[in-house]
């Protein structure tokens, strides 16, 4: 049976790694068969900041937002999603990502304006059903921290044989 390391540090208000628990289970009868990072698919989606958001020249439905993921660093996305708007903090999938789905996110050209990277919606995170927008995160929401890391998904997977 596979048991969330968050789930078990919040049950039992422990303060011992992933690895000190397992060994903490096997000394109590519990055969601990293996402890892994839990994959959730988000590497190389960040908390991205709309700074600007324009029209695209060639299509009615799309836009095109310029997004900070970093101080330093603005991305021209082209999205589509109805409910973009300027000032808001995003998720943003940047190339070479791969998200849940198999979805391969990639610098691309869409009807001759340039994107480079995709602002995310629930769905294509694999947080959720509503594709009908993209996901508008709270404004104190860390520019360019890692998506994961912000929404609290980094955890371990502890597997334990009950006898």
């Amino acid at each position: 049976m596979k048991y969330s390391y968050r789930f078990l540090k919040e049950l039992s208000g422990t303060k011992k790694t992933p690895e000190q628990l397992g060994r903490l289970l096997m000394a109590h009868a519990f055969e601990v068969e293996g402890i892994e990072k839990f994959s959730h698919g988000l590497d190389g989606v960040v908390v991205g900041h709309v700074v600007a958001l324009a029209a695209h020249p060639n299509a009615d439905k799309l836009r095109v937002a310029e997004v900070m993921v970093d101080k330093k660093d603005i991305r021209q996305i082209v999205c589509g999603a109805p409910n973009i708007a300027l000032g808001q903090k995003v998720a943003v999938a940047l190339p070479g990502t791969t998200l849940p789905g198999n979805i391969e996110i990639k610098e691309t050209t869409i009807r001759g304006v340039q994107s480079q990277g995709m602002i995310c919606s629930e769905k294509e995170l694999g947080l959720g059903d509503a594709h009908d927008g993209i996901l508008v995160l709270p404004e104190e929401a860390p520019l360019s921290a890692p998506f994961a890391k912000y929404f609290e998904l980094e955890d371990n997977v502890i597997e334990v044989k009950i006898l």
